[in-house]
């Protein structure tokens, strides 16, 4: 399957609606996170891992990840440090992921630009992350504010946000979504219609 041709043309709000219309729960990551760099748009099947501090397990998830996977990282959050830049993104890139999506903050920002490969994060700053005994290292899952996110899922990240959906629905949703697509399109001419007809005029 091949997932950029099965969600091409179609944005998050339609397929979160789509979701909602099978009875799947959408899976949307914090609102806050955002496209930073690149043309906005990214769509793959997810590569999940969480950050502890060492860079270790980010390089792990890109040498297991193959060409169009999304790096989807893990990090709580933190408005702290950052921990993806801009060798992580050209590593990234080399390896043909096709964007990062990440729970907490890059750096390198002008240097990502010139790498030019997409990347959604909360924003960024200077400082990088080290490793930390005081770091929570419990064995959990990858999570994207409340929503659990496994390897394998798919993720469509657009300027209305991030979702998450589960690969062996992925051909249902996209089906339910151009259908919310067509209808929310006759909706939109309708409206024009109305307008350009205007209003009659008052005696």
């Amino acid at each position: 399957m091949n997932i950029v041709h099965t969600l091409e043309g179609l944005t998050t709000p339609h397929l979160a609606d789509a979701c909602l219309l099978i009875g799947e729960q959408p899976r949307c990551a914090p609102f806050s996170i955002r496209s930073q760099v690149g043309d906005g748009v990214v769509r793959g099947r997810v590569r999940a891992v969480r950050h502890i501090g060492a860079m270790t397990a980010i390089l792990g998830a890109l040498e297991e990840a193959s060409p169009g996977d999304v790096l989807v990282i893990d990090n709580e959050g933190r408005l702290d440090e950052a921990c993806v830049g801009d060798l992580v993104a050209l590593r990234a890139k080399v390896a043909g992921v096709a964007g990062i999506i990440l729970w907490g903050l890059h750096r390198d920002t002008s240097e990502l630009q010139e790498i030019g490969l997409p990347i959604f994060s909360l924003g960024a700053i200077p400082a990088r992350s080290l490793p930390s005994t005081s770091r929570a290292v419990e064995v959990r899952p990858v999570r994207m504010g409340t929503w659990e996110v496994i390897s394998g899922d798919v993720v469509m990240a657009d300027d209305s946000g991030v979702l998450f959906l589960p690969a062996d629905r992925l051909e249902e949703i996209a089906a339910a979504a151009w259908t919310v697509s067509e209808k929310e399109k006759a909706q939109r001419q309708s409206i024009l219609s109305l307008s350009q007809g205007g209003l009659p005029a008052r005696g």
